[in-house]
């Protein structure tokens, strides 16, 4: 059986795709209309992370909606007492005015699913005070990581191993995490026929975990359940998918306006590279 002795210097070890799987990290490329610039990413629990520090005067998204359900707790706990009050006797059911509370249904007071649960994976990247931190060359962000400068990925568990050990041989993205943003606006100007699914699927992937990551409110309503962009994100999965979810997915889609859906994805791409802090 190896020592713990032994198991840390393997670990030490690590390199490429098996440090960057270690130590639940990925690099990252993403195409912006500006140039193409390398980051990080990582995915952790909600309760493991401190959302990152805005600089904006704009409402932050996250704070809103806690106030929200606040307010909505607190609704509900004023209810349920005002029913305690009027089955103790303090209030006479018979002599209840026009909307005063009803019987209430214990499945009113159940807890409302959050955005993002304590037991949620939720997205981090390589950022600071909500900017994304883009860097042109692996030795740049080799570099970075190496000057000890804030940023959001310090507070992961793993960061100081990444410090310690990355090379800029091992920055190298898988396929699935190149990202190629600069493409979205041009490619849904072609009209239906000429979109690339893979290419808009993978752009709203990224563009959700920026929008979360970075707290960029437009981002987020923009792609939220029911919005357009949303439906026409389902309608790409679909058409992917093939068989007979595909064809209705290719029908779902000849009925999107592609100037409408282009306008909406300029408008994303433009709040994404307003965030980016460019890197030499």
């Amino acid at each position: 059986m190896a020592t713990q002795s032994e198991e840390s210097e393997a670990s030490a070890g690590l390199s490429g795709h098996a440090l960057w799987d270690e130590v639940r990290i990925t690099p990252v490329e993403i195409a912006m209309p500006g140039g193409v610039g390398l980051t990080l990413r990582a995915y952790r629990k909600a309760s493991e992370l401190t959302p990152t520090e805005t600089e904006s005067d704009d409402e932050d998204p996250f704070d809103a909606r806690e106030r929200a359900r606040v307010a909505a707790a607190e609704e509900e706990e004023e209810a349920f007492q005002a029913q305690v009050l009027a089955t103790e006797g303090e209030l006479d059911p018979a002599e209840k005015r026009d909307g005063d509370v009803e019987e209430p249904d214990p499945a009113d007071f159940e807890d409302e699913p959050e955005a993002a649960t304590d037991d949620e994976e939720v997205p981090a990247f390589l950022s600071h005070k909500g900017r994304l931190l883009l860097f042109k060359s692996a030795e740049s962000l080799v570099s970075f990581i190496r000057s000890g400068a804030p940023h959001d990925l310090t507070q992961l568990d793993t960061w100081a191993t990444v410090a310690e050990r990355v090379q800029s041989t091992d920055v190298d993205p898988r396929p699935d995490d190149r990202y190629e943003l600069d493409l979205v606006v041009e490619n849904l100007r072609g009209g239906h026929d000429t979109w690339d699914l893979p290419l808009l699927i993978a752009a709203g992937e990224v563009a959700r975990d920026l929008g979360y990551a970075l707290r960029l409110k437009p981002v987020i309503l923009a792609l939220s359940p029911g919005s357009p962009l949303d439906d026409l994100d389902e309608s790409l999965r679909s058409a992917e998918s093939g068989g007979m979810g595909g064809f209705f997915g290719r029908r779902r889609l000849r009925k999107i306006g592609a100037q409408q859906a282009s306008l909406g994805w300029r408008s994303i791409i433009g709040k994404i590279s307003a965030a980016v802090d460019w890197r030499d």
